[in-house]
Order: C-alpha cells, then sequence, then structure tokens
C-alpha cells in the first residue's frame, strides 16, 4: 500500500491524498462503509459501486471467523473471491466486537477467550490467530488485534489494558512480518493507537504506534462513551505525534459533524454503522439536517430526500412515498434510506476533498456544520 499526501488546508490540518492498493485507489478523506458480514445492510454491490460510489469497504474478522467461517472463505480465494467486491477491503481485527461480549469473554496474556453470540461455543482470538484469519480473508488492510477499553476507564484500567494492547501489537506484527498473502495481492497492518481519554496514555501508544513506521495507523477507543470534546481533544493529540506522510484511520465515528471535525484535526479515513442502522429505523441525513421520516410532518412532503441540490438516491423517491414505505412496514424504505445515507456521507468527505484542494475548506466546515447537525 502506497499513500500519497496531495494537500493540506492552510486554517486547519484537514488533509487530501491518495492511498494505492492492489485493488484499486482510494481519495482521502473517505467513508467507508461497514460490511460487517461481507455485505453492506440492504445495498447491493452495483449500487454501492455505480450509485454510491464506495471506494472501500470494511469486513469483520470476529463476525466473518464465526461465519461463514475460514475454511469456506479459503476455499472461496478470500473474501474478495466470496462476495464478488473487487475493490479494496479494510477488516477490523474484533477487538472492538470482543470488547463487547463483556459477559462472555476472559482477557490474559495470550490472548482473548470469548463464547460466540450465535451458539455460545468457546473460541479464543490470540494475535497471531487474528492475523492468520486475516490472511485468509484476504484483506487490503488489516488491523491489529487489540483491547478497546470504555472511554470511561479510570486510569490503572486503561493503563493495564493499554500494554496488554501493545504486548499484543508486537506479536501481531512479527506474525504478519512473517507470513505471506494468500492469494496474489499485497496486505498491510494497521497498529492502534489506544489509551480511553488519558493524555499521557495517549501520548505514549502515539509514540510507539509511530516508532513502528507502518504504513497506516489508527485511533481506536474513541466515541465509546466519553464526552465528544474529548475524543476531538485525543484526536488532536496523537495526530501531532503519527507520521503526516502515513494515512490516519478513526475507528468508528460518526455522525456527519463528527467527520468533519475531525477531517479538520488530520483524519483520513472513517467507518461508521451509522448511515445504515439509524437508515433502517426511518432517520436520514442530508445537506440541510436530520430527518425522521417517521413523522407526520412528512406524511404530504412530495419533495426529494434531499432536494438541495443534491439527489443521493433515484429522484423519484420522495419524503412523503419514503415514510409510507417505513410505516407500511414495508423493507424497501429500510433499503432506500439506508442506500441514501451511505451516499450522503460519501458525498460529505468528497466535498471536503474538493474544499481541501480548493483552499476553501476551513469556511466550508464552519458552514456545514451547523446545517447537518439541524433536526428538521
Amino acid at each position: 500500500m502506497k499513500f500519497e499526501l496531495q494537500c493540506t488546508d492552510a486554517r486547519s490540518n484537514a488533509r487530501a491524498g491518495i492511498i494505492s492498493t492492489d485493488h484499486g485507489r482510494i481519495e482521502t478523506p473517505i467513508f467507508m462503509p461497514v460490511g460487517t458480514v461481507g455485505s453492506v445492510k440492504g445495498i447491493h454491490f452495483k449500487e454501492l459501486e455505480d450509485d454510491v460510489r464506495a471506494q472501500i469497504i470494511l469486513g469483520n474478522t470476529y463476525h466473518l471467523y464465526l461465519r461463514p467461517g475460514t475454511d469456506v472463505l479459503r476455499a472461496a480465494g478470500g473474501l474478495h473471491g466470496f462476495n464478488g467486491w473487487d475493490r479494496p477491503i479494510l477488516t477490523d481485527s474484533g477487538g472492538f466486537q470482543v470488547f463487547s461480549l463483556s459477559q462472555n469473554r476472559k482477557l490474559t496474556a495470550e490472548g482473548a477467550t470469548f463464547r460466540s453470540h450465535i451458539d455460545g461455543s468457546r473460541h479464543v482470538f490470540t494475535p497471531e490467530k487474528v492475523v492468520d484469519i486475516q490472511r485468509i480473508i484476504g484483506s487490503d488492510i488489516m488491523m491489529a488485534f487489540d483491547e478497546c477499553p470504555p472511554g470511561d476507564s479510570d486510569y490503572e484500567y486503561a493503563r493495564k489494558s493499554l500494554e496488554l494492547t501493545h504486548q499484543w501489537l508486537v506479536r501481531g506484527l512479527e506474525r504478519f512480518d512473517h507470513t505471506e498473502p494468500l492469494y496474489g495481492h499485497s496486505q498491510t497492518f494497521f497498529p492502534i493507537v489506544q489509551g480511553a481519554a488519558h493524555r499521557d496514555l495517549r501520548t505514549r501508544s502515539a509514540e510507539f504506534v509511530a516508532s513502528l513506521g507502518r504504513e497506516g495507523n489508527a485511533i481506536g477507543g474513541l466515541a465509546v462513551g466519553e464526552p465528544t470534546e474529548t475524543m476531538y481533544e485525543m484526536v488532536e493529540l496523537v495526530n501531532g505525534i503519527l507520521p503526516k506522510d502515513r494515512p490516519r484511520y478513526l475507528m468508528g465515528v460518526g455522525t456527519p459533524a463528527n467527520i468533519l471535525e475531525n477531517i479538520a484535526l488530520g483524519v483520513d479515513m472513517f467507518d461508521c454503522v451509522m448511515p445504515t442502522r439509524n437508515g433502517r429505523n426511518g432517520m436520514i441525513f442530508t445537506s440541510n439536517g436530520i430527518i425522521n421520516l417517521r413523522n407526520r410532518k412528512w406524511e404530504t412532503d412530495f419533495s426529494q430526500l434531499d432536494p438541495d441540490g443534491t439527489s443521493f438516491v433515484d429522484r423519484r423517491y420522495t419524503k412523503a412515498y419514503v415514510r409510507h414505505l417505513f410505516v407500511a412496514g414495508e423493507m424497501l424504505g429500510s433499503l432506500i434510506a439506508s442506500q441514501h445515507n451511505i451516499a450522503f456521507y460519501l458525498w460529505l468527505v468528497g466535498q471536503a476533498r474538493q474544499h481541501i484542494i480548493n483552499g476553501t475548506f476551513a469556511e466550508w466546515k464552519d458552514r456545514m456544520i451547523p446545517r447537518v447537525t439541524a433536526r428538521l
């Protein structure tokens, strides 16, 4: 993987760049739709490619390991061969999912023992095994196995968690550097900065990660319960340490405003389940604000979902019609809203990129944040 930093905004740390992988180029800043089990919920790949114009999607090691399993994925030639997506794929290591299973997992220096949420079966993830699984998945970018502490972790818990994450990182890198890709395309490995909301731990982790000299780096353990301003403080701190010539990936964030603020802080890559999860519940994001389509006020609104010069799905769909689909329990409503939201997120980061290149990002961001946070 290669990263070309094209330009940086004069009034912020926002950057525009290009990530090159064997499965294609990714223009940054970029939003990556979440395809946890090898699919982006409710959206065909043709729509992702042609309408939404997604450049990269995510898969999740934990979920793909449990189902369909590594035997099926290896026989298919990896996830690209299994699901037919021929553009880049990033895989999360499963650390966050194991963290979420707090009642059904045990952490040791060796790794994490957990019980499947599907059938209760017992499994063990070690840093080495997680690399091996991601080799079988065949993702272009794989993530280190880490522990994701809660956002309100006290100092001692966060310190011990960080020590464990760094130990696992060293072991994961050792395994990655002594194994080879399985399907003829290259893979890269991103370390993850942790440290909860403690400045000295975040600094220590960022310095350690930076010293490893990998092709890209990630920031984890944010948007997990800490105040939003704390998230921004930690990102600004960490990005002041991570190398400027490598892409920076902020994991699991977030709202449109979160994304714009973190682009201004120097983040290049984002993912979040919010566009599809909220879309399935009737919430859509637009260039003028957030709409709950279940509200009666949209019952006779025959304007497009986002009529202000940008339509993110088929222009024939109106607010009144999509609201009707939700009220009637018709699954098409969730599909339209999900596709619209992902297209909006990709439009938003695309606009940010263009304004960075044009030298107008800071002014544009300040105008856009009140708009995208308004409740309509």
